[in-house]
């Protein structure tokens, strides 16, 4: 009843003479959510115990939206949830859910954002510290976050190509750059070379596979997954040290700074 009064109310308002249907504007977007809800205040838990509708701008809805499919995504693998999956952890209507995104797709790549943001602040390496403990504090937060939200995880890095390519791949690609750059900045290197670089991404991908057998199997502490990690790090750059300069000056460096 409350879709189809919302769909009414979208074709009855006009601008000017001209329907608003087809501005797609965030005002068209509040207007809407204001003729329906009324004025009546908010109720935080409906009769049925699920949360009630709040009035929010627009966007608060969409973030919390987002939040909603997060979460799920987290717990299971993208095609097993559905938008009325999501409607019902953000306590929302199907409609409410494509009014603010065109389908499950559009919102699986906005929880893919969010996702990334969330890693790039809990990667930001402290200030002070010595290299190898900043990698090591990275390193720990990335664990965090693979543990919080295992499925999703699994599903990115292990889905088939419709998971792997256009946008999604996209979007897979661009945390991988911002791992890259908190990696670069925890070691104190500006602009790696080919060799730092290659190695650096190749232990980045031995971090993602790390994460997916540990998630498998669990036969490790986090605590020694990480150590190991930390060592497997130092191990690489003392093989790539011995085909570049830049590299054994940047080993000697972290050595002098572990001995201090």
């Amino acid at each position: 009843m409350v879709d189809r009064r919302r769909g009414d109310v979208v074709r009855s308002l006009t601008w000017h003479g001209r329907p608003l249907l087809d501005a797609g504007s965030d005002t068209l977007r509040n207007v809407v959510d204001r003729a329906i809800d009324g004025d009546e205040p908010a109720q935080a838990v409906r009769s049925d115990g699920r949360p009630g509708r709040r009035r929010l701008s627009v966007d608060e809805r969409r973030d919390e939206l987002i939040a909603a499919a997060l979460q799920l995504f987290s717990d299971r693998q993208p095609e097993d949830i559905s938008i009325d999956d999501v409607a019902d952890a953000a306590g929302a209507s199907r409609a409410l859910v494509y009014h603010y995104f065109g389908g499950k797709q559009e919102l699986y790549i906005a929880a893919l954002h969010s996702a990334g943001k969330q890693l790039g602040d809990l990667l930001k390496p402290p200030a002070e510290g010595r290299p190898l403990e900043r990698l090591a504090f990275s390193l720990h937060r990335y664990f965090d976050f693979v543990e919080d939200h295992a499925a999703g995880f699994v599903a990115l890095l292990r889905g088939g190509p419709a998971y792997r390519s256009g946008e999604v791949g996209e979007v897979l690609d661009g945390i991988r750059r911002l791992v890259m750059n908190r990696i670069i900045a925890s070691i104190g290197v500006e602009a790696p070379g080919p060799v730092l670089r290659i190695t650096l991404r190749s232990w980045m991908a031995s971090v993602e596979t790390a994460g997916l057998d540990w998630l498998e199997h669990r036969d490790l502490s986090r605590a020694e997954l990480e150590r190991l990690l930390v060592d497997h790090h130092v191990v690489l750059l003392d093989v790539a040290a011995r085909h570049d300069p830049e590299v054994a000056a940047l080993l000697g460096r972290l050595a002098d700074d572990e001995s201090t």
